[in-house]
């Protein structure tokens, strides 16, 4: 009974310390670096939409950036911490449920644990390299996607591998796309809390910028896809090469500089979230 209670006790004081004021403000500190890294994202889309530039239009290019400017080591450190506070966050939404009537749902408990692993990879890759390991964060998004492609298509049944995750990412990135029209963000904002022009203003970007983004995956899902169809590692694309994809279709650059701004409207659709998310 005693041993019963210790563990209560136990589990009680880890559930408070998930709750706590200080994952709330790592968690919403993680939304200003997420928002951070799209609106990067998207000005070096935008740049190479109207100039052909040459700098990567991926997560590695935004980190690239950032560290060109003055004080960019510290700016990485900051950026980087603040993505391990949103990894912790989302590791006690997997362990303890979201905010929200239905947060407990073994579903979305997954999916939290899926994104702990996502943006506590990125974090890694962040400080390493602000550390000074500069082969890490800033690697380019289409040489790492071609490379695990190709090691994929080399195991048994490396094919059906490559296509179930092809097409594993082509359904979030609709699932993504579909939900941003939908405006199901809404329910986990504190819509109450905006006036009524911030709340209009919040809604575009969410829907925008998630509609964007949700393209951007599901375009690359495709691209993983006729990789495995015809086993050609290079028919896989990173975020950089996806999105000058874009710019080659007959719409030309415009439907490219669309794309980049629907990722910066994305970047301040994080921010929105930082100040009114439910955490």
């Amino acid at each position: 009974m005693a041993t019963g209670s210790v563990t209560a006790g136990g589990q009680d004081r880890v559930r408070r310390a998930a709750n706590s004021r200080a994952v709330e403000v790592a968690a919403r500190a993680g939304f200003v670096a997420r928002g951070i890294i799209y609106v990067l994202i998207g000005v070096l889309s935008l740049r190479i939409a109207f100039s052909g530039g040459g700098e990567q239009a991926d997560r590695g290019g935004a980190i690239a950036e950032i560290a060109q400017k003055p004080f960019g080591t510290v700016l990485l450190w900051l950026l980087g911490i603040a993505l391990a506070g949103m990894a912790l966050w989302r590791l006690s939404e997997a362990a303890f449920g979201q905010a929200g009537p239905d947060g407990g749902k073994a579903t979305k408990r997954a999916m939290a644990a899926g994104r702990c692993v996502f943006y506590g990879f990125v974090a890694y890759s962040v400080l390493s390299f602000a550390a000074g390991d500069k082969g890490s964060g800033s690697g380019s998004s289409d040489k790492n996607s071609q490379d695990v492609t190709a090691k994929a298509l080399d195991w048994p049944g490396g094919q059906w591998i490559v296509g179930i995750a092809g097409a594993a990412v082509t359904a979030a990135g609709l699932w993504i796309a579909a939900r941003a029209l939908m405006r199901k963000f809404e329910k986990h904002l504190k819509m109450q809390e905006m006036s009524a022009r911030m709340r209009k203003a919040v809604a575009f970007f969410g829907v925008f910028g998630g509609t964007a983004r949700g393209i951007v995956f599901a375009t690359a899902g495709g691209f993983a896809i006729a990789a495995a169809v015809q086993h050609q590692p290079g028919k896989a694309k990173g975020m950089d090469n996806t999105l000058r994809t874009f710019a080659a279709t007959p719409a030309g650059p415009w439907l490219l500089a669309l794309i980049a701004v629907g990722l910066m409207a994305f970047g301040v659709f994080s921010w929105a979230n930082a100040r009114w998310r439910k955490v």
